[in-house]
């Protein structure tokens, strides 16, 4: 018995030692591939792709799923799709794009991918910006994938507020304090709730709290609104990941 627990020890510590040494090789060709992508973007004088852990772990998870099923796919049966994959890591995004590949070398799968036109395409995509790779390997033979995104800025309501004002102030207006009532109004589908009646009321999603939609822009350039006050609350479904939800109360 006591030579057995010796040998389980040892047993142990050799596939420790093994399943660190694959963690390390699976790195160091997330690495390649990753200043390969980046390599080709500033060739082509796009700015660099910055890494998401986030992104790395959705990528990671379906790596083995086609390892498992030794094939390439973006979805498996049963398997959720790529937006879900994502959100479930706790990304935020505005779009979302996939390569996968499988080859001997991390080289050999970025070469095939330069040489695709889509996968091209969305290594080379000025609207992406961030990006999470995994390798894994399976008898000699690597399965990547690299999924990319455009990032959401993770912000708090009052956050999200705050940058909504200053487009709003650069047209003329006046900002109200009446946030509670323009937050509660925000959760609604259409209406107002508070005491203070608004003139005009606009609700949207957008994942660029610096540019204005364009009805609310025509509303203002009328002349006939002096005032605003302005409410963020959270997206529902899927939106929770990929936009903010805001409202605008306009008075006259």
């Amino acid at each position: 018995m006591h030579a057995f627990s010796k040998f389980a020890v040892v047993a142990v510590a050799v596939l420790s030692l093994f399943s660190l040494a694959t963690f390390a090789q699976d790195k160091d060709l997330q690495q390649i591939l990753f200043q390969s992508a980046n390599g080709a973007r500033m060739a082509q004088g796009l700015k660099p792709l910055t890494w998401s852990h986030e992104l790395a772990e959705a990528a990671e998870g379906h790596a083995r799923r086609m390892m498992q099923q030794n094939t390439l796919s973006h979805q498996f049966p049963g398997e959720p799709g790529l937006e879900e994959r994502a959100a479930h890591e706790g990304v935020h995004f505005s779009a979302l794009a996939e390569n996968v590949a499988e080859g001997p070398s991390a080289t050999s799968i970025h070469q095939q991918w330069m040489h695709s036109p889509p996968h091209r395409k969305n290594l080379l995509d000025p609207e992406l910006d961030t990006v999470g790779i995994a390798v894994v390997e399976h008898d000699g033979t690597l399965f990547a994938v690299e999924d990319f995104s455009a990032a959401v800025e993770v912000l708090s309501l009052s956050e999200q507020e705050r940058q909504l004002m200053g487009p709003l102030q650069s047209l003329g207006l006046h900002l109200l304090n009446y946030t509670e009532d323009a937050r509660r109004t925000c959760t609604m589908d259409n209406g107002f709730a508070g005491n203070h009646r608004p003139s005009f009321v606009v609700h949207y999603f957008t994942v660029d709290l610096n540019t204005l939609p364009d009805l609310l822009k025509q509303r203002i350039r009328t002349g006939h609104y002096h005032s605003a006050a302005v409410g963020a609350c959270k997206p529902v479904g899927k939106t929770d990941f990929s936009q903010y939800r805001v409202t605008v109360m306009l008075f006259e």
